[in-house]
């Protein structure tokens, strides 16, 4: 059975890496290599088809490869010329706030909104499901990665 524990780790991990992709930023290099390995150490991409619609993209909004995945985190690929990078913000923290947990044996759902504090101590608030599985090696890996701003009443009436 996955815990919570588990989901819970490989949030902070994830949160860590969005982290250290935006203090990459002065060393484009470095930062293509980083986001590379985390995006193969945290998403399925190499096993399965994984489902990924990020925050702010409107003209490529479901990103289905590891390509599409790696562009929306630090931009830089002309078939995804929307992306303007958005780890490399930078943010000095992520913070997940589950709202409800679905956890089976190899496989699990997490809810809710997590928050990202950029360099002035002000937080953008999005909301957030993700899918996990267990691999081959015990290791929980993305396998949907859905996240929205909230609703704001105000804009549409």
């Amino acid at each position: 059975m996955i815990s919570i524990k588990e989901i819970e780790n490989t949030q902070k991990v994830w949160g860590q890496g969005v982290v250290q992709i935006g203090a990459l930023q002065s060393d484009r290099s470095e930062i293509e290599t980083y986001t590379k390995d985390f995006v193969n150490r945290l998403y399925d991409f190499d096993h399965k088809e994984v489902l990924f619609k990020p925050t702010k993209a409107a003209i490529h909004q479901f990103r289905i490869t590891k390509e599409g995945a790696i562009s929306y985190f630090i931009g830089g690929n002309s078939k995804y010329s929307e992306d303007k990078g958005f780890a490399l913000q930078p943010w000095t923290q992520v913070r997940f706030e589950n709202a409800a947990l679905i956890l089976e044996e190899n496989r699990a759902l997490a809810m809710g909104n997590y928050f990202f504090t950029d360099t002035n101590g002000q937080d953008t608030k999005v909301e957030y499901t993700f899918g996990y599985r267990k691999d081959s090696n015990g290791k929980l890996k993305i396998d949907v990665h859905h996240s929205s701003l909230p609703f704001n009443i105000e804009e549409s009436v």
